[in-house]
């Protein structure tokens, strides 16, 4: 107790430790007489233990943490503690970069990556300048902070992520779909912070319900869906309330997102002081998105995805990892959310389903209820569901920023992912514009071999085993006893496996369109072939002119080599016997 006693001390002046250090220290706690050297190694010492029990290990201990350590920034003992508890334990470089300037009442311009913590920059600076001015507690007052996100998912995740860096504001968030009535409530009370999306802020102020003259601060979210057509003109008319021309001082303005194309800029100054702030942790990058994730891209038809796409997640993700899907329409995403290829439990999310619905369908799999969510854009943007090992896209985006804000769901927080995107033959060049856009190199694959599937399979029905109680398994020892009887120990539970997986069948696929009944085969020739034809007539002169009507397609290889998608029905008249050398 006397050691803990002069460790926090040693931490004093004023401070305290971030977190609980341990007492025991293998250091002689500092006496009275110690020297103001000796106690600066001890505090540089605890500097280590605490920093390394939090992995923020200083570049050098005697400048003390890191750059994105609390104890740089005026945030209060209280919101460390809520921001802990939330696993946060420094901040991120986007919200390093952008405190001081939200704090001090600049207006902002922040775009960084998806998963890079941009919620935060702008919530925890906030926070802390609403709870360290005068505390207003009257029933009925109007919010000093609004929020306008795009879409109602987005929406509920920034209000809780505001409620969990608070206890003292009142925050509330807005949407459509939900009832008026708890709104209307809440108004009643008073509000300190809004977060909502346009179309239900707007019903607000049209009715007279809702006052925004006293905003002090506004944060469009995802800036560049938010100043898009669809939303411009009810943003423009939520924001004329605040920014009038008349008034002495306009509200801090702070725009965040991923992508920020340059028209954004334009709009924007319409509501920015002219000495606005930009922090651009992308820049001139060639890679605009998320480099925590890998690209992977598969040549398949339409009318083979949803079965491709079942033994994708098998084997990218399996039965114990969560997978999005991304679909373009509303009927895909239920049609696919239903195929029985996909073995994992799925649904879907998208917006013809009512909103408290899409509100449990997005808790459950945050809680691990499904293992795969298919959804249209609306889970593109913003949304942080923690451990997604698996992002799918059906087929290359019309724009970059889609790609980019979809692949974003993987791969956060410092996390790896895999995005897989599927296209068709018509598709190779918008394929190529988002590589050439978003500055990433698609590593083409060919789909999950049946060795592939398998083995995945197997893994997954072994880690079920492993759940069973021991209760359970003693009903079943007697049949175990006579199954290993008449099959055999390994025989009887290889059987067991491939049911429990569901790998009873396999199909065999092309490797270079996903076409189901093929098999690719490489022809490697002694000579280099300068086109297609020369693989062809090859073909035809060992194996017959029929061939051609078995092989479906032909494409090179790096190094002139040939890959052929041979139909494996009529293996008679493939010439088995002769030598393809």
């Amino acid at each position: 107790k006397k050691k803990k006693a002069k460790v926090e001390d040693v931490m004093g002046n004023g401070e305290t430790a971030k977190t609980p250090v341990s007492a025991a220290v293998d250091t002689p706690g500092p006496s009275s007489e110690d020297s103001d050297s000796d106690r600066e190694k001890v505090r540089t010492r605890l500097t280590l233990l605490f920093t390394v029990k939090h992995n923020l290990v200083p570049s050098n201990p005697q400048n003390g943490f890191r750059e994105g350590a609390f104890s740089n920034f005026r945030i209060s003992q209280n919101t460390i503690k809520l921001l802990q508890a939330r696993g946060v334990s420094y901040l991120f470089d986007i919200q390093v970069k952008t405190f001081n300037s939200v704090y001090d009442g600049k207006d902002v311009i922040g775009q960084a990556r998806t998963g890079t913590g941009k919620t935060f920059s702008f919530a925890v600076p906030l926070v802390e300048k609403l709870q360290s001015g005068a505390e207003d507690r009257r029933r009925g007052r109007a919010p000093k902070v609004l929020v306008l996100a795009p879409t109602r998912e987005l929406a509920i995740q920034v209000a809780k992520d505001f409620k969990d860096v608070t206890r003292k504001l009142s925050v509330t968030c807005f949407y459509g779909g939900s009832s008026y009535n708890p709104q209307l409530e809440a108004i009643r009370n008073g509000i300190d912070i809004l977060v909502g999306t346009p179309g239900r802020i707007r019903d607000h102020l049209q009715n007279n319900k809702l006052d925004l003259s006293q905003l002090k601060h506004v944060v469009l979210d995802e800036v560049d869906q938010m100043l898009d057509m669809g939303f411009a003109e009810q943003v423009e008319e939520i924001l004329s309330v605040s920014y009038k021309k008349d008034a002495e001082e306009k509200p801090q303005t702070l725009l965040f997102s991923a992508t920020c194309p340059s028209w954004v800029y334009d709009v924007a100054k319409k509501y920015m002081r002219s000495q606005f702030i930009h922090v651009d942790l992308i820049g001139k990058k060639t890679q605009k998105a998320a480099t925590t994730v890998e690209h992977l891209a598969i040549a398949c038809h339409w009318s083979q995805r949803a079965s491709v796409i079942g033994d994708v997640v098998q084997v990218y993700s399996g039965s114990h990892g969560r997978t999005i899907v991304f679909c373009e329409t509303k009927r895909e995403a239920t049609e696919l959310s239903m195929n029985a290829s996909i073995k994992q439990s799925a649904q879907s999310l998208h917006g013809d389903i009512p909103q408290k619905q899409r509100e449990i369908t997005l808790k459950g799999f945050r809680n691990g209820t499904f293992e795969v969510l298919v959804a249209t854009n609306v889970a593109a943007r913003g949304l942080d569901i923690p451990e997604v090992d698996l992002v799918i896209q059906c087929s290359p985006p019309n724009d970059v920023e889609s790609y980019i804000h979809r692949s974003g769901r993987t791969g956060r927080a410092g996390r790896t992912g895999i995005c897989i995107c599927f296209y068709q033959r018509k598709e190779e060049n918008q394929l190529k514009s988002v590589e050439q856009k978003a500055g990433i190199t698609f590593k083409r694959v060919g789909v999950p071999t049946a060795n592939d599937i398998i083995q995945s399979s197997s893994k997954d029905a072994m880690r079920f085993l492993d759940s069973v109680p021991a209760v359970a398994v003693g009903y079943f020892r007697e049949a175990a006893r006579e199954l290993i009887e008449q099959r055999g120990a390994e025989e009887a539970l290889a059987a067991a496996l491939a049911h429990i997986s569901g790998a009873t069948s396999l199909e065999q696929r092309s490797l270079i369109s996903s076409d189901s009944g093929f098999t690719t085969m490489i022809l490697n020739c002694s000579q280099e072939m300068h086109n297609i034809g020369y693989a062809w007539r090859g073909l035809k002169e060992q194996l017959g002119e029929g061939i051609d009507e078995h092989i479906k397609r032909m494409t090179f290889l790096k190094g002139k080599t040939v890959r052929l998608r041979v139909l494996l029905k009529p293996r008679r008249h493939l010439g088995q016997h002769t030598p393809l050398q």
